[in-house]
């Protein structure tokens, strides 16, 4: 079985408190849902500073990745079909999914 990293990017904060526990009750739903597969399930980014090439450090990101989570599936078609579940994309935001090369 390969592992697939799911990459979070972009996505709307709730509007309001209540919603932002909502959202996340259904991502822990959506999170529990996977079992084992869910192998390193929720890992979201922090004061991210970006390095540049002549060495100069920029506070935030080049780009909208907020965090990901890894799983494993038999192949990328039931990796994507895991992600379509997702409720990231139900505020907004969109998932890349990549199979990760073990080295």
């Amino acid at each position: 079985m390969s592992q697939y990293v799911i990459t979070y990017l972009g996505g709307d904060q709730p509007s309001t408190p209540e919603a932002g526990k909502e959202h996340f009750a259904k991502y822990q739903q959506w999170l529990a849902s996977l079992g084992e597969a869910a192998v390193s399930p929720m890992n979201p980014f922090k004061d991210t500073q970006t390095v540049n090439p002549n060495g100069t450090v920029n506070a935030g990101s080049s780009t909208a990745m907020s965090g990901y989570t890894v799983i494993e599936a038999d192949s990328m078609e039931k990796a994507l079909e895991i992600a379509k579940a997702c409720p990231f994309l139900d505020i907004g935001g969109s998932l890349e999914v990549s199979e990760l090369v073990q080295m």
